[in-house]
């Protein structure tokens, strides 16, 4: 194709008579003044031929029946801020970068390249023509338009997710998740790579275990994230009611204690992809209790109380994904210093395991008990009734003991049951 000699991107795209589509779409768009700029730029600058391929599959019969708006993102998904010569690309290998086009979240979007057969984007366009250089930037001619991507096309693009993309088509004929996530969304998903699945073996259902993955209804960038609870679109039982998932940031991201996010921020139109080393599985309610620090005297009382004889063989039972469900309440790490104060004795060790069995009973109800569906009177618990009050959000115990249940602390749920944070430990009489 012959290059007119010229400075800047759009004078060495008006020159070029394969590029005169492109030269009509940025006037279209109002994007000429901008490429005009300083820059320096990376532009990707699809064909006549490819533009032509893009308007037919996308239903238009011209460039003018594309909407303005539309057609200005696609364009900017076209540039990337900086020089990246197809050198550097061929060193790096594969790898993500962002252009100038909106994602979702108002963040910029991300593109993915692959270098391992010619130079190719988003898993459809491939470099025809590489580094033309100009005043401001660089130009790589591409076969075709890098439409605005999906959290679908990264997966199918990107080779380390090729095990991901076979459980989300293959395995899990009665669920398309591939239209799901090719939806409006947003939608967070933490990705396993092939190696995480390598690795991996459930009894789960396969598609609660890959809808664990998944938080709907937000664009949770890194920066955004913190030491919380979240609902995944993974189900209880195939209810309504969402699993819970628990994100800690005290040292990377890791996600119900067992995986790890390895590559974050990858953005698409309708979400974000943060990339993990494990496959996240169900989580139980002993997820839940190992995994936040706040609750690790709660687990020594459970695993203290197996020692001897208990009514429930608790560590075994809060750990298997197909018991219950149940409810637990589950004081906090400053309950149990506090009832180690009002019993005057300096560790739970000075108490029998049958007598922290029997307190630990108190904790437990034989069903799912949403907050929502508290009631105000007698809850009975496996070791004996205690009272609830649904207005003050309360629970008050034999003694006459009122523990609150922590309110930015419930309804966290796990495949075998629910958990509700308490300040105060139940005791029997």
């Amino acid at each position: 194709m012959p290059i007119a000699p010229a400075n800047d991107i759009v004078d060495i795209a008006l020159g070029a008579d394969d590029l005169s589509i492109l030269v009509a779409a940025l006037q279209r768009a109002d994007l000429v003044g901008a490429l005009n700029g300083d820059g320096p730029f990376t532009v990707l600058a699809p064909t006549n031929e490819a533009f032509a391929t893009f308007l037919s599959d996308n239903g238009f019969a011209t460039l003018d029946d594309v909407p303005v708006e539309v057609l200005t993102q696609v364009l900017l998904n076209h540039v990337i801020s900086g020089v990246i010569t197809s050198s550097d690309l061929v060193s790096a290998g594969s790898g993500y970068s962002n252009t100038l086009a909106n994602g979702a979240g108002n963040n910029s979007m991300s593109i993915y390249f692959n270098t391992s057969n010619g130079v190719k984007f988003n898993g459809i366009s491939s470099v025809s023509l590489a580094d033309i250089t100009a005043s401001n930037g660089v130009i790589h001619v591409v076969d075709a338009v890098i439409g605005l991507p999906t959290v679908v096309t990264f997966a199918a693009a990107d080779p380390t997710f090729s095990t991901l993309v076979t459980a989300l088509t293959e395995l899990t004929p009665a669920t398309n998740f591939v239209e799901v996530l090719q939806g409006v969304g947003p939608f967070t998903v933490f990705a396993p790579t092939n190696d995480a699945f390598a690795s991996f073996t459930t009894t789960n259902d396969v598609n609660n275990v890959l809808a664990n993955h998944v938080i709907p209804g937000a664009t949770a960038i890194s920066t955004s994230l913190t030491n919380a609870y979240v609902n995944t679109a993974a189900t209880l039982n195939g209810t309504d009611t969402p699993l819970s998932m628990y994100i800690n940031v005290d040292s990377g991201v890791t996600l119900n204690g067992g995986s790890a996010v390895i590559a974050a921020d990858i953005i698409a139109t309708n979400g974000v992809i943060h990339v993990v080393d494990a496959v996240i599985d169900l989580p139980t309610i002993a997820t839940f209790a190992t995994t936040n620090s706040a609750l690790s005297i709660l687990v020594d009382a459970l695993a203290y109380a197996d020692t001897g004889n208990p009514t429930v063989p608790y560590i075994d039972t809060v750990s298997n994904p197909t018991a219950g469900p149940y409810t637990v309440f589950a004081p906090t790490n400053d309950a149990f210093v506090d009832l180690l104060g009002e019993l005057e004795i300096s560790a739970l060790t000075d108490l029998t395991p049958a007598q922290i069995d029997t307190v630990l009973l108190y904790h437990i109800v034989d069903a799912n008990v949403q907050s929502s569906q508290l009631q105000t009177g007698v809850v009975s618990t496996l070791g004996g009734d205690i009272t609830a009050d649904a207005t003050a959000f309360t629970l008050t115990d034999p003694n006459d003991r009122v523990s609150n249940i922590i309110t930015a602390l419930v309804d966290i749920q796990a495949a075998n049951g629910v958990v509700h944070v308490i300040d105060k430990v139940i005791l029997n009489n």
